[in-house]
């Protein structure tokens, strides 16, 4: 299989008013190399598709940035921890900053929201993966405080992630949120399916965990992807399914 232009992903390019130098995108499933159940553009090689489709993939990826600066890619685990520089194999973090053009950070998910960040200066750039266990455990906290800047200074742009209408959750999620900051109870309804759960609004969530920070030009979530076919969605795909890639560089 070759690097046709037919195989090139079709790509979301966030709105925001980031400097003309900081580059970001966000891949969809809408065309690529991957089949069946991973069709068709899936970058993850922990979720079972073909190795030599994920690889190609991941080359399809590079040819965007159009140089040969590697990709920053992560071993996710919900957590909180900032990967800053490329190191030998892949480091263990959900969140990557990159201070010049060294490397292109990446961060996957399907349903997880993505959350990008640039300074108004265009001198740093960040991605971090956050489910609702990264934000309950910092992940957001932790690449602003990496970001080395003024919150005030800083944009964000939230990618596509799982909506509040399609994410129910228990009450340890609810109660992981409240008990820390209670103005979290409004990202939370009851849910209309079972008792004592909740509809959980990531997108919420994530911005009063930036705005408690100071940070105050937020843009995006308004994506749903269990609902959007464009997108990878593991809870409506029962877990068999690939990961979207949110990449963001300095240029």
């Amino acid at each position: 299989m070759s690097d046709t232009p037919d195989l090139r992903p079709t790509l979301i390019r966030p709105d925001w008013q980031a400097p003309a130098n900081v580059q970001a995108l966000v891949t969809t499933r809408e065309t690529g190399p991957s089949q069946q159940g991973y069709a068709a553009f899936n970058s993850a090689l922990h979720v079972g598709d073909n190795a030599d489709h994920v690889a190609l993939c991941r080359r399809l990826l590079s040819k965007e940035i159009g140089d040969e600066r590697p990709l920053l890619w992560l071993d996710q685990v919900h957590g909180a921890r900032v990967q800053q520089q490329v190191q030998v194999g892949v480091p263990e973090a959900d969140a990557a900053v990159a201070a010049d053009g060294s490397y292109a950070c990446v961060v996957m998910t399907a349903d997880c929201l993505p959350v990008f960040f640039c300074d108004r200066q265009g001198t740093r750039v960040g991605v971090a993966h956050a489910g609702w266990r990264g934000l309950a455990g910092g992940v957001l906290e932790a690449a602003v405080a990496a970001m080395n800047v003024p919150a005030e200074s800083l944009l964000v742009w939230l990618g596509p992630a799982i909506s509040k209408a399609q994410f129910e959750v228990g009450p340890e999620v609810y109660q992981a949120f409240v008990t820390v900051h209670q103005e979290a109870a409004e990202a939370f309804d009851p849910s209309p399916y079972r008792l004592g759960h909740y509809m959980a609004d990531l997108y919420r969530l994530a911005r009063v965990r930036l705005e408690r920070l100071g940070v105050s030009h937020i843009s995006g979530g308004h994506f749903c992807t269990a609902s959007e076919s464009r997108f990878y969605s593991y809870r409506r795909d029962g877990g068999a399914t690939g990961r979207m890639a949110s990449m963001i560089w300095l240029r």
